[in-house]
């Protein structure tokens, strides 16, 4: 008797370690099946020369980025400047381009599902709408003129982003052969927007501008004057040039490092590291299923080094995606949706697709602290640069000029949002050693909305 109990006992822990298994595979296979089947060795999905021989890509307003023909080639758009500025979007034939949509959502355009896998009735996958519009990704390849750099528009409400260009480039139908050794092409596999962090410059002041608002009750009633070298923890905190006697409306205006330099020391380093993680800036957002770059920012050295820590200098380094989401929370009182890139699929038979749901962050702002900036953004651009150039809109801004050292221009940030009620969007320009940040960056901002807005 005791004998079959133990051999009971056996039997019911074999039985209980199978039903674990399978609980375990079902798991793996509802979240990793799509990732299973799209694996590039799948010659049902991919041709001879490692392409993904099914689906098609296209962007929000219909027109065909990519296809693949009869035989399997990939094709691409005809306008070879729509196809560079498209590149890091859609992706490139050989897999290179980590975010393009060719690799990350192969699974989609495979038209996998849990049931019948990879199969398609029809043999050429889904039809993969991508939320960014592709003129608006020429205007900036254009706007940006060959320089490093990233341009990225979303919508806060939505999360769709209309424009998501990295550069430098290339032409997927004709890669360059020297990609690997040419400086021209450093870093062109990176998608800067999603995956690139860089000095943020003066943009961050925006964070400390936060800090202060909630902190410093007198705030709003202090004056500073500013000489172009201002002394922060014995460390001398310098201005391009001296701006004179200014409010807190002021020093954002003309961007004073020695008013920043010196709240940041104020607010010291808790309520810096505090505000810098409330504000996203050190954390990743899940794109549609691609993970940006997360920032780092140090505030732990001396009381100098946080002065210029929080100007945006020492060893601040931001994401542009993740700049833009907080530019669209002061827009919207505190939250905004976590961008997305996918807008839709449609299968070859035309059955419905599961909706693209939008989510919304978490507060990385107060609601109050956020009204109050987006006035004093949009004093940025009336006192400073210029509304005229942005005609039509509603604008609030912060220009940035990163300092980089090696005798490298610095980069040029301008980032920021509408209010318009029928264009509420968010914005990031940056530029790799474009100098001025209003100048450079905000002309390169001005082109692109200009054409979201008022037309191409």
């Amino acid at each position: 008797m005791k004998k079959i109990e133990r051999r009971a006992f056996l039997c019911l822990i074999l039985a209980g370690a199978l039903i674990l298994g399978l609980g375990v595979y079902v798991v793996r296979y509802v979240l990793y099946g799509s990732r299973w089947a799209s694996f590039a060795a799948n010659r049902h999905l991919y041709n001879s020369q490692g392409q993904l021989s099914v689906g098609r890509v296209l962007d929000r307003d219909g027109d065909v980025l990519s296809w693949a023909d009869e035989e399997g080639t990939r094709h691409y758009y005809e306008n070879a400047i729509v196809r560079t500025a498209t590149l890091h979007a859609v992706g490139d034939a050989q897999g290179k381009i980590g975010t393009g949509a060719l690799t990350a959502f192969a699974g989609q355009l495979s038209g996998y599902n849990l049931f019948t896998g990879a199969y398609s009735p029809l043999g050429n996958g889904n039809d993969l709408y991508l939320t960014i519009d592709a003129r608006l990704n020429y205007m900036a390849y254009q706007a940006l003129n060959g320089r490093k750099g990233a341009v990225g528009v979303y919508n806060y409400k939505t999360g769709e982003i209309l424009c998501m260009m990295s550069s430098p480039s290339y032409d997927p139908l004709n890669p360059p052969e020297d990609a690997d050794t040419n400086p021209a092409y450093d870093g062109v596999y990176l998608n800067r927007f999603l995956s690139g962090t860089f000095p943020p410059g003066s943009v961050f002041k925006t964070v400390t501008l936060a800090g202060a608002i909630e902190n410093i009750p007198d705030l709003f009633s202090r004056t500073w004057t500013c000489t172009g070298s201002t002394t922060v923890g014995g460390e001398a905190i310098t201005c391009p040039y001296a701006h004179g006697e200014l409010d807190i409306y002021g020093a954002l205006a003309s961007s004073c490092n020695g008013v920043f330099a010196q709240l940041a020391a104020e607010l010291g380093p808790e309520q810096m590291t505090r505000y810098t993680q409330q504000a996203g800036l050190t954390s990743s957002y899940s794109v549609s299923g691609l993970t940006s770059a997360a920032g780092k920012f140090d505030f732990s050295g001396s009381t100098g080094q946080l002065g210029w820590a929080g100007v945006g200098q020492y060893n601040d380094l931001a994401n542009p995606c993740a700049i833009m989401v907080y530019m669209g929370a002061i827009a919207q009182g505190g939250k905004a949706a976590v961008p997305r890139l996918i807008l839709k699929t449609e299968h070859p038979l035309r059955l419905p697709s599961l909706p693209q749901w939008s989510s919304q962050t978490g507060t990385l702002i107060e609601s109050t602290t956020a009204a109050a900036m987006a006035d004093m953004m949009y004093r940025n651009v009336l006192d400073t640069y210029g509304a005229g150039r942005f005609p039509n809109m509603d604008i609030c801004a912060k220009s940035g000029t990163a300092e980089v050292g090696g005798g490298n221009s610095p980069h040029a940030w301008f980032a920021g949002f509408l209010r318009n009620p029928d264009a509420p969007y968010a914005f990031v320009v940056l530029v790799e050693n474009g100098g001025s940040g209003a100048d450079v960056a905000g002309s390169v901002a001005a082109t692109v909305l200009d054409g979201l807005v008022n037309g191409y």
